[in-house]
């Protein structure tokens, strides 16, 4: 049995925050989804895990249409590769859809209003890419009243419903696309897998494992909200890609990983600054493998859903930051979980100099 730091360390290396994957493209696709609400921080987050964190990179690919935002669990919109956003949505999004009818309803939506809403989308984007504010104004225009969330609640809807996405960066946040155009034909869920949803559960499972295992098929049911019965028929396609610790209710990871863990020696305790929706926190049930609970309390204050970024040292969560001061001269703010030594402090700001940050 792996102890919390251990266990911790593994899933460093596992999400390529401590031996990084070749591109910004690579760490995406391995990761298949990565929380994405933050966009500055998603973007950081997967500069993060490679070999010369640059955002510019990510930023490319998003632009080449490699990369995209999409809704496809959980009600949480995700960093994806392209090849993967419709047939992942398609599998997982029907919980997240039907939670959001109750909200439709107070919003003072119908199915009719939707379906101008997609009306108007798809002749507004049929030339490309179009802002956010720019398509909330179409649907202003079509009398679909887009303030007080609603156009939110559409924007969310048709995403979730694989018709638009967030496409490319317009140097502050990213363009709406259709997925008709935007998207890889035969990227679908019939295309990829004729239709077959225990052969997709099975490779979205092999990735979530393998980027960040050692996990637990429950751990996947949270992050996915699929059903333990789908998970458990679609397990045995991927085991044999596969370690396991044979635990009552087993761990996974990819095969070699903790030899791998071994090889990094005491790289995989040097620190790191995080994001705050970072994979690394967010991508369990039970964040308690690296912070106490009193830890998760002050990164979460009040439980309120808003992420704080996280200062990480020897696997584990040591306090939290903030990047202060004003443009041209920012300055790294920390607090500290407990002490921190002045070898460590001077890493840390060396981190700081070398993050990743979108803008000033």
């Amino acid at each position: 049995m792996l102890t919390r730091r251990q266990l911790a360390a593994a899933r460093l290396v596992a999400q390529g925050l401590i031996a990084p994957h070749a591109t910004a493209l690579d760490a995406v696709t391995a990761h298949v989804a990565m929380q994405g609400q933050d966009l500055p921080g998603v973007i950081a987050s997967t500069a993060l895990r490679t070999p010369r964190p640059d955002p510019v990179e990510v930023l490319a690919e998003l632009d080449a249409g490699r990369i995209v935002r999409s809704y496809p669990m959980r009600g949480t919109v995700f960093l994806m590769p392209s090849r993967d956003a419709v047939w992942v949505t398609q599998l997982c999004s029907a919980p997240s859809l039907r939670a959001a009818e109750a909200r439709r309803r107070q919003l003072g939506l119908d199915e009719g209003a939707l379906a101008r809403a997609e009306e108007t989308a798809l002749e507004a984007l049929a030339d490309g890419p179009r802002s956010r504010p720019e398509l909330f104004g179409v649907w202003e225009a079509a009398g679909l009243a887009p303030k007080g969330g609603r156009g939110y609640h559409m924007l969310f809807t048709l995403i979730a419903r694989s018709t638009v996405c967030h496409g490319p960066w317009n140097g502050t946040d990213q363009d709406i696309a259709l997925v008709s155009s935007w998207l890889p034909a035969g990227s679908d869920l019939a295309g990829r897998f004729d239709g077959e949803r225990v052969p997709a559960v099975a490779e979205l499972l092999l990735r979530y494992l393998s980027s960040h295992g050692p996990a637990t098929i429950r751990d996947f049911a949270w992050w996915t909200k699929l059903g333990l019965a789908e998970i458990r028929a679609a397990l045995p396609l991927v085991a044999g890609h596969l370690e396991s610790d044979g635990a009552a209710e087993p761990s996974y990871w990819r095969a070699g990983l903790l030899d791998e863990v071994a090889a990094l020696g005491r790289a995989v305790s040097r620190p790191l600054l995080l994001p705050g929706f970072d994979e690394f926190i967010l991508g369990y049930q039970d964040r308690l493998f690296a912070m106490t609970r009193d830890q998760h309390d002050r990164l979460v204050p009040g439980n309120n859903g808003v992420f704080k970024k996280t200062v990480v040292q020897g696997a584990q969560v040591v306090g939290i930051w903030s990047r202060g001061g004003r443009p041209g001269r920012r300055s790294l703010e920390i607090e500290a979980f407990r002490p921190i030594s002045a070898a460590g402090e001077r890493a840390l700001q060396r981190r700081f100099e070398e993050f990743p940050f979108v803008g000033q």
